[in-house]
């Protein structure tokens, strides 16, 4: 039965990861169960309530309905759970250990990784566009990213940053072209930007947790809304389709939430 989802799984437009995501949750239901009824189905979401995070539980959910769909048995779905929203931001770099990080890595000489931090931070890219970034944009002052439907979203690099990384790239003598490079001479990936922050988290004892790429783009949101209030702006910043998403930055950290009630709290 398995080897018929795998076919109709790769029959649609899912992604490897997807595939082997939705593999491995028929694959979990098959070893619990031996039949597919609706009383089986009620056990394993409970099975996944209890035992996964509701985000992971609907993906498992997400997996089976589509099961079902591919053995015609479409009646027997399983609803999504809701997902509580969080009433505060969770691992989010503070403004002072991004300062510190900044200034560790700039005192140490390693300009490409302070340049990635910065760039993350003081235009609130994601990672996957950081490394889009040419030595032409940063001449620019903007990149124009363009999002799914033909959306177009322009990022800018502020002035301050601009001629701080016209400086480094002259130094470097490199005057076009792809501005994150690896050793090889490509672009470095997301995944290597990843694991190299995590490392220069732990030299400089700076929580693991907070150091990733988008904690910098998060960083670039609170900023922002700390000394600007024009949500609706920061939202096109961003690049979100709903003002809603990014309303999320109004939220405090929870270590933001301990620091008021600890200061407010005297009762």
């Amino acid at each position: 039965m398995l080897h018929d989802f795998e076919k109709y799984l790769k029959s649609t437009n899912l992604s490897d990861n997807t595939v082997a995501s939705y593999l491995f949750a028929a694959r979990q239901f098959q070893s619990r169960y031996s039949v597919v009824n609706k009383s089986n189905l009620r056990d394993y979401k409970l099975f996944l309530i209890e035992t996964y995070k509701p985000k992971t539980v609907n993906l498992r959910i997400c997996a089976i309905n589509c099961y079902l769909d591919s053995i015609s048995k479409p009646a027997y779905k399983i609803p999504s759970v809701k997902v509580q929203q969080q009433t505060f931001l969770e691992n989010v770099i503070s403004e002072a250990d991004y300062d510190y990080f900044k200034n560790c890595l700039k005192r140490d000489g390693e300009l490409f990784w302070y340049f990635v931090i910065r760039f993350l931070a003081a235009t609130g890219a994601r990672v996957s566009e950081l490394i889009q970034f040419k030595v032409e944009h940063v001449k620019a002052g903007h990149v124009d990213m363009y999002a799914k439907g033909g959306k177009l979203r322009r990022v800018y690099i502020p002035s301050a940053l601009q001629r701080e990384a016209a400086d480094w790239l002259a130094g470097k003598q490199q005057t076009v072209g792809f501005i994150f490079l690896n050793k090889f001479g490509n672009r470095i990936t997301t995944r290597g930007i990843s694991s190299q922050l995590k490392k220069y988290a732990v030299r400089y004892e700076i929580n693991p947790a907070v150091v990733y790429p988008h904690s910098f783009r998060h960083r670039f949101a609170k900023s922002f809304l700390e000394r600007c209030s024009d949500i609706a702006f920061l939202a096109d910043l961003m690049g979100h389709e709903s003002i809603e998403t990014t309303r999320i930055y109004l939220r405090k950290t929870s270590t933001e939430q301990r620091a008021i009630v600890d200061d407010i709290i005297d009762w």
